[in-house]
């Protein structure tokens, strides 16, 4: 029998930190990518959600159409058709910032000596909401050196399906469970990017 060779450095768990910001803002270099320790957030527009329970997914879904014929009982190959990419998290901070990026911006936020305001608006504007870009911080495979790596993916352009509860009793903790899904960007820009640290 040949022994399995497993390489424990590939595997992969730990929990990711994630970023928020106006669909086409700045991204940071690929050459960024380095924990160093502590994982440098990317700077401004970018935002930190803040803490998440449940951890934060990234999900390809694609599905394939069969090629068939007549004279094959099988199917004789297939062609991509469809793909769909989504970040599911459930945020745990529940800021008036947090609330507004899960419900794609269509609010209008004010602030006064000592309070902050979130207008919810149903008119038509709100059917035209603005579109965001992700950036996920979590971890790759480890280095040749044994050391961590981080792993990010860009996700481009985005819209957020949420279900959002303001829950008050002595029990439930509140959380904006939002699931962002990816949108076609253009001809030469790529919805999704990721970088794994190398070294």
């Amino acid at each position: 029998m040949i022994p399995l060779a497993v390489n424990a450095g590939n595997l992969v768990l730990g929990p990711a930190r994630m970023y928020i910001a106006p669909f086409g803002s700045t991204e940071p270099t690929d050459a960024s990518v380095t924990p160093n320790g502590t994982v440098t957030p990317p700077s401004s527009p970018w935002t930190d959600v803040g803490g998440t329970d449940g951890g934060v997914m990234w999900e390809a879904d694609n599905t394939y159409t069969a090629l068939t014929v007549d004279q094959v009982i099988m199917d004789v190959g297939a062609r991509l058709t469809e793909m769909k990419f989504t970040v599911t998290v459930k945020l745990s901070e529940m800021t008036l910032a947090n609330l507004q990026a899960s419900l794609n911006n269509i609010g209008t936020t004010s602030s006064g000596s000592g309070y902050s305001t979130l207008d919810i608006n149903v008119g038509t504007s709100a059917s035209q909401p603005s579109y965001a870009a992700l950036i996920i911080d979590g971890w790759a495979p480890m280095l040749s050196t044994g050391q961590p790596a981080l792993r990010r993916v860009i996700v481009r352009k985005v819209l957020s399906q949420v279900k959002a509860q303001l829950s008050f009793d002595k029990k439930t903790q509140q959380s904006l469970d939002c699931t962002f899904q990816a949108y076609f960007v253009s001809s030469s820009i790529v919805p999704v990017h990721i970088v794994d640290q190398t070294a």
